[in-house]
């Protein structure tokens, strides 16, 4: 895919920026400003895991991470957690908004709460693997993404904004609760009908993780998401589980890349990276 083909008719992209210590955000930025100067509409939605880790570390909170039979790592958020969470993740949104506007992006910083952006199911209890043993863990802060106010996303965006969206959601309890940025970002993509680059600490995903030399560079059919799956470990699943999520829900492409290239979403959009297309999902037709 040529740079070109990132021009405003191909519609909206929406940026996953991991909050891996490792992800260095500037280029991103500095991308999606030229992005956004050639017409290209943009939605970015970020992560934030060590700059929570960080805070909950300053105020005495070990951080919690968990790690379900289905083999999926994620942190276990109960009240005190969800506290400095959402202190972290506040602090996440306006470094990445300011770091925008000082691109001259017209950004607007927004939090999942606000004007419902994301809403769905509080997850009050969740199954994790304990010592080789299943094990049912309450008291949990998280949810699970339902639906999309995309309607506020698509107004800003027509009046020239450029959205940063930050979990917390908001629970259908009426609470803010934890929930994963890579399916937050994979449900706003879906919701926008908009292809979803994810960025993060390496190239995408690797057929032996261990070995950056046996990257997957196209997921273009269901035996081919198979084996993807296959390959991701730890937090690298939930990157493919949001691929299959949001293709699911309506995204027109996914990509896994790195976000420390030059110009990684243009990279991204060109071609780096793990490529899934919408032929990924499709269901076999029998004869």
């Amino acid at each position: 895919m040529s740079e070109a083909s990132t021009a405003e008719g191909d519609g909206p992209v929406v940026v996953k920026i991991g909050g891996a210590r490792a992800v260095e955000p500037e280029g991103a930025l500095a991308d999606i400003a030229s992005l956004v100067e050639a017409g290209v509409e943009a939605v970015v939605v970020h992560g934030g895991s060590t700059a929570v880790d960080e805070l909950l570390s300053r105020l005495g909170i070990d951080p919690e991470y968990v790690t379900t039979p289905g083999g999926v790592t994620g942190r276990f958020t109960d009240e005190e957690t969800m506290e400095g969470f959402a202190m972290a993740m506040a602090g996440v949104n306006l470094d990445l908004t300011v770091g925008l506007r000082n691109e001259g992006v017209d950004a607007v910083g927004l939090s999942g709460t606000d004007g419902g952006l994301l809403t769905g199911t509080r997850k009050s209890a969740v199954r994790v693997l304990e010592d080789g043993k299943k094990k049912i863990r309450r008291g949990d802060h998280s949810g699970r993404i339902d639906a999309v106010n995309d309607q506020l996303l698509r107004t800003l965006l027509s009046e020239g904004h450029t959205p940063v969206v930050s979990v917390p959601m908001l629970a259908d309890d009426g609470v803010a609760v934890n929930a994963d940025a890579d399916r937050a970002a994979a449900a706003v993509a879906g919701a926008l009908g908009a292809r979803l680059v994810v960025l993060t600490d390496v190239e995408g995903v690797y057929e032996d993780p261990d070995d950056s030399g046996t990257l997957i560079e196209t997921v273009d059919s269901p035996e081919a998401f198979e084996r993807a799956e296959g390959a991701a470990e730890g937090f690298m699943r939930k990157k493919v589980m949001a691929a299959r999520e949001a293709l699911t829900g309506g995204a027109r492409e996914v990509v896994v890349s790195d976000a420390n290239r030059e110009r990684p979403i243009s990279a991204a959009l060109a071609g780096a990276g793990t490529q899934f297309s919408e032929t990924a999902l499709a269901e076999e037709v029998e004869p």
